[in-house]
């Protein structure tokens, strides 16, 4: 008799989705390899199956959450939980992952033997869209695995399902510059592994469990010794998935990979890597916060010193791209700052913040790859990741210069990105009811900073367009349709939850 006994394939769907459309591409592939357009519709209906049921989960209640694969009694402990929190994230993973499969959609103007709708025919992936559609979705799968994982085995296992397909991502560019990158997200997953691989023996010898529970923090603050442990167990935790957040002193690899790889692969490490890497902090610092343990201080320096040096740096970018890369480290310290309190509601705002800004970077990233798409073919292939090229476009393409300066305006939390401005408020509230003042005080600084970054990219957009660059704005007609449905998905979704953003803060409230 097996000692699990509850299997419940609908609780399990969010993270079974992905996963079995990930194996129905490679199982099509084999079968039929020439419909590419086949590839990415059993990925899109796998992640659509996957935000279905994670839908409960999400708008359910904390003290019922979803259970799967639990021992029987006495025991009685679960390897599977999903509450409000882990719904949500679960929900922001899904559907970045769908936005991305949209904008790698293949064009039907690609010529034959082209890697189509990855790239512009001047620099498509490698592999195939099999290849690229079967990482995203597993990827994906590792992200709401991680989110709902309450055991140390599945939990490490579900994380780096989550990263190692992004490193094939970024190389399958297959330029000097994407190895460039993928060596460097390698080397960093690597040691990030070994930092959490070794955090997460430490908390087994503390706890004397090996899973994330109340009760186990509990057992190990009855002992000095073992609590001395375990606090080393969760900073080594926390410095892992640092690297995987992109937190200063672990951040390193950002640019490089972003730059290196395709656009929409950039995208992908912004958004549901950044979901995958917060869900798995959450896990790990959930039980604190149930148990009051004390304030990680250290969270809160880390926090600062990754909006200061993100802003800082964005402030000077030219390529897009690079600045968007930036700003996701920046972005990563607001995302940790509520967690330096360790309290419920930072957790909740913590996760609020990042749905947030999850939402306004792919439609930045979606406008990203359209200009890109109409400045490849036409002309010279880097005219696309200059500022330069984004002049006049609130004028000459009013709609993508609109959907491209709300998510500026909402990264920056300002008016009319309302949902930015109420998120960042949620991340400040925990830290000053705890009294933290000076992290507090350096939060609001670089708000003010923050602003400067993504307002010297929003005021290109009213400046005249230049000649040159005119063609670097695409319109409708020549524009891809993957790209341009992703780019309507998530800007619907934008202005959704900037007229009432209790939509997106109250599914993690």
């Amino acid at each position: 008799m097996s000692s699990v006994v509850s299997f419940d394939a609908l609780v399990l769907a969010p993270v079974l989705a992905p996963a079995a459309g990930a194996l129905a591409v490679l199982v099509l592939d084999v079968a039929a390899p020439r419909l590419r357009v086949a590839h990415h519709a059993v990925g899109v209906l796998a992640l659509l199956a996957g935000l279905a049921f994670a839908v409960p989960a999400a708008l359910g209640v904390e003290s019922a959450p979803a259970r799967s694969l639990c021992l029987p009694a006495p025991a009685g402990a679960c390897f599977y939980e999903a509450g409000p929190l882990a719904g949500a994230l679960q929900l922001g993973a899904l559907a970045s992952a769908l936005v991305v499969l949209l904008l790698v959609w293949p064009d039907r103007g690609t010529e034959p033997g082209t890697e189509s709708g990855i790239e512009p025919a001047r620099d498509p992936l490698r592999g195939g869209p099999a290849v690229v559609v079967a990482l995203v979705l597993a990827a994906t799968a590792g992200a709401a695995a991680v989110a709902a994982a309450k055991d140390l085995g599945s939990w490490l296992v579900a994380l780096e399902l989550a990263t190692l397909p992004a490193v094939a991502l970024v190389a399958l560019r297959g330029t000097s510059r994407a190895s460039a990158g993928a060596v460097s997200l390698l080397t960093t997953s690597l040691v990030s592994f070994a930092m959490v691989a070794l955090g997460a023996a430490l908390w087994l010898v503390a706890a004397g469990q090996p899973v994330f529970s109340v009760a186990a923090v509990e057992r190990a603050h009855a002992a000095h010794d073992t609590w001395a442990v375990l606090l080393l167990g969760v900073l080594l935790l926390a410095g892992g998935l640092g690297f995987k957040l992109s937190l200063v002193p672990f951040h390193a690899w950002t640019p490089q990979a972003y730059a290196g790889g395709t656009e929409p692969v950039a995208a992908f490490l912004a958004a549901t890597s950044k979901v995958a890497a917060l869900a798995a902090l959450v896990a790990v610092l959930r039980p604190l916060s149930a148990a009051q343990a004390a304030v990680l201080v250290v969270v809160g320096v880390v926090a600062v010193a990754s909006m200061t040096l993100g802003n800082v740096l964005a402030l000077v970018q030219d390529d897009p791209v690079r600045l968007l890369a930036w700003s996701t480290v920046a972005q990563a310290g607001w995302v940790v700052l509520p967690l330096a309190t360790v309290v419920p509601a930072g957790l909740a705002a913590s996760g609020g913040y990042l749905l947030a800004y999850v939402i306004a970077t792919l439609v930045a990233f979606a406008v990203v790859v359209l200009v890109v798409h109409a400045a490849g073919p036409t002309g010279d292939p880097a005219a696309g990741r200059t500022l330069a090229a984004y002049k006049g476009m609130l004028r000459t393409r009013p709609l993508l210069g609109a959907a491209l300066g709300l998510a500026l305006v909402s990264l920056a939390g300002l008016p009319p990105g309302v949902v930015g401005l109420v998120a960042k408020v949620l991340a400040l509230r925990p830290v000053v009811a705890q009294g933290l003042w000076v992290l507090a005080l350096f939060a609001v600084a670089n708000a003010v900073l923050g602003v400067a970054v993504y307002l010297r990219w929003f005021a290109v957009l009213f400046q005249e367009a230049d000649a040159a660059v005119g063609t670097a704005i695409p319109s409708a007609r020549r524009a891809p349709r993957g790209p341009l449905a992703a780019l309507a998905l998530s800007a619907t979704a934008l202005v959704l939850v900037s007229v009432a953003p209790q939509l997106l803060l109250g599914l993690v409230a």
